[in-house]
């Protein structure tokens, strides 16, 4: 395996753990005020109006974030490359 494999696999995968986390803060963070406000809305309505737009901005946004992920798979190589080649070239021309 090349440097420059390595170096991408490594930033692909960070890019994976940084998504991942991600996910799970929207989540939490969601749940969360979901929960902490659900005493406070008046009638059923309301509330499954809350659900509803609640559910839709998780599914949303997570199916968002692994379509991404898996574009940054298919693609990486481009992309990447493109990221390493730009710093190694500014940190060139700082030497």
């Amino acid at each position: 395996m090349s440097d420059m494999h390595r170096r991408i696999e490594a930033l692909y995968r960070s890019d994976v753990r940084g998504s991942a986390l991600l996910i799970v803060c929207l989540w939490a963070t969601i749940l969360f005020v979901l929960f902490m406000t659900w005493p406070y809305v008046p009638n059923t309505g309301i509330k499954a109006v809350v659900a509803a737009a609640a559910a839709a901005v998780l599914i949303f946004n997570t199916a968002a974030i692994l379509a991404m992920v898996k574009h940054y798979k298919e693609d990486k190589e481009f992309i990447y490359g493109l990221d390493i080649k730009n710093a190694d070239a500014f940190r060139n021309r700082k030497s």
